[in-house]
């Protein structure tokens, strides 16, 4: 049976599934650097327009595969949901709020899908998932907030917004599952189209025309669109279909570690104490995130004691 098909899940220990998965969010993080040093500053939709739709396009090409039925319509929503809202709500919170702080709102995904995990999937209530994703999101914040991060309350909104924008989409992904007779490449297809076909009123009516492109900016699309669309969310919706979702959204965490770690390395960003505590309490939470949760402890009944005859 194909793991990634309806109902299908996969142990905790399948270490391969899981690496493979999280190269998606990895992948993601290089975003902020791509965005940053390559891409003309003004036009964040324009790069998840060019992200997601022609990455879409050829996901359904080599996938040879379309929505039936009710398909079109679930398709239509995850697309939406994991690309076409997630995308703009979350360049609006980088606009309005400093990245660190973007970083740590968005890192409330894992809490969010656990809390969904429960209302949508009927899974019963964690407390190891909640400490483990409130410890997520602590660690992230050590890491990329500074001493003079602003607030502004419409990049707040925006930022959760986007967050329980992708957590519904990955756990929506996780109850419908994928029709057993549609790849992982197609099913990503769907929803990066749909996406991707969604953002295009939304780009026109706030950005305006495209914006000029040269050599680097062309690499930095291609970059977003190859790697970043088309290869990370085949792995990522193929992880989400096979894992346990909440193991899935925790490994999201990945991606503001590795944007911190290139904005040190090729930016010159510094590192403290401060953010390598959080790296590790980030860490901890991924690994623990992919672990069993611990069987309660429960004493055995008392033997009665047998009355001598």
């Amino acid at each position: 049976m194909d793991a990634g098909g309806v109902g299908g899940s996969a142990p905790h220990g399948d270490l391969s599934r899981t690496a493979l998965t999280a190269l998606a969010p990895a992948v993601w993080g290089t975003t902020y650097v791509v965005t940053t040093e390559l891409l003309p500053p003004g036009h964040p939709l324009f790069a998840g327009l060019l992200r997601a739709l022609p990455a879409g396009l050829v996901a359904l090409a080599i996938g040879r595969a379309l929505p039936r039925g009710a398909w079109w319509g679930k398709a239509a929503v995850l697309g939406v949901l994991n690309i076409g809202l997630f995308l703009p709500l979350l360049f609006i919170a980088a606009e309005r709020l400093p990245g660190g702080v973007a970083a740590t709102l968005a890192a409330a995904q894992p809490l969010i899908v656990a809390v969904l995990a429960v209302a949508v999937l009927r899974e019963s209530p964690s407390a190891w998932r909640f400490v483990w994703g409130v410890t997520g999101v602590v660690g992230v914040g050590l890491v990329v907030i500074g001493p003079n991060a602003a607030l502004d309350a419409v990049g707040i909104v925006a930022g959760l917004a986007s967050a329980a924008s992708m957590a519904l989409g990955v756990t929506l992904t996780k109850r419908w599952g994928r029709p057993a007779e549609v790849g992982a490449t197609a099913f990503a297809g769907w929803q990066l189209t749909a996406g991707g076909l969604f953002l295009v009123p939304v780009t026109s009516l706030v950005e305006g025309a495209p914006p000029a492109i040269d050599l680097g900016a062309a690499l930095g699309y291609l970059w977003l669109g190859l790697v970043g669309g088309l290869v990370a969310y085949v792995l990522w919706f193929r992880g989400v279909t096979a894992l346990p979702v909440t193991s899935v959204a925790v490994l999201g965490l990945l991606s503001p570690l590795v944007a911190a770690v290139l904005g040190a390395v090729l930016l010159g960003q510094a590192l403290g104490p401060v953010q390598l505590v959080g790296f590790a309490l980030s860490l901890a939470a991924i690994v623990a995130g992919q672990l069993p949760q611990p069987a309660r402890s429960s004493v055995p009944p008392a033997t009665p004691e047998r009355t001598p005859r």
